[in-house]
């Protein structure tokens, strides 16, 4: 049977938020795993998300500190369904992203990371598939925000998909 992931990162709460998007904390009840990629910002969350979420796997990013950084790491390594998942905030600059992190994580098949607040979906030539959700809260430069839910069964990676948030009232 199929585990079904919920990606996010990049949530900056409460500073470009409130709170989550209904429609992500609908996706949070549904998921088997939340992985969040870093820039929680606030501590409430991270407890947020483990109250809600029936697993969670999480690292902190550059705007994450103190109690954040003490209960998260900087890399997460987790295998769910026999798919090798890696999870880290930054990944550097866009060009040679590929080339860095097939070198960086030859142990992964897929790794989730955030910081740039752009979605990102692509696979190296080594096999690793990068993906990047985007922001639910603050979609910078991008026309919507987004967080993405994937599948993984039988050690193979399912359907990739990224969701589009409808603009915030106000």
């Amino acid at each position: 049977m199929a585990t079904h992931l919920l990606l996010m990162a990049d949530t900056h709460l409460p500073k470009r938020a409130r709170d989550l998007p209904a429609q992500l904390w609908e996706e949070v009840e549904r998921a088997d795993v939340v992985v969040h990629a870093g820039d929680w910002v606030d501590v409430a969350l991270l407890d947020d998300l483990e109250a809600r979420s029936r697993r969670l796997v999480g690292v902190h990013g550059n705007n994450d500190h103190g109690v954040l950084r003490e209960r998260l790491p900087e890399v997460a390594r987790v295998e769910i369904e026999g798919v090798r998942f890696g999870v880290v905030h930054e990944t550097g600059d866009r060009t040679g992203r590929e080339r860095r992190c097939a070198a960086a994580y030859p142990d992964l098949d897929v790794l989730v990371f955030g910081h740039s607040h752009i979605p990102w979906d692509t696979t190296t030539d080594t096999g690793l598939r990068l993906l990047n959700p985007g922001s639910p809260t603050d979609r910078r430069r991008q026309p919507h925000c987004t967080y993405m839910t994937v599948t993984a069964d039988g050690g193979a990676l399912g359907e990739v998909a990224l969701h589009r948030l409808p603009p915030r009232a106000g």
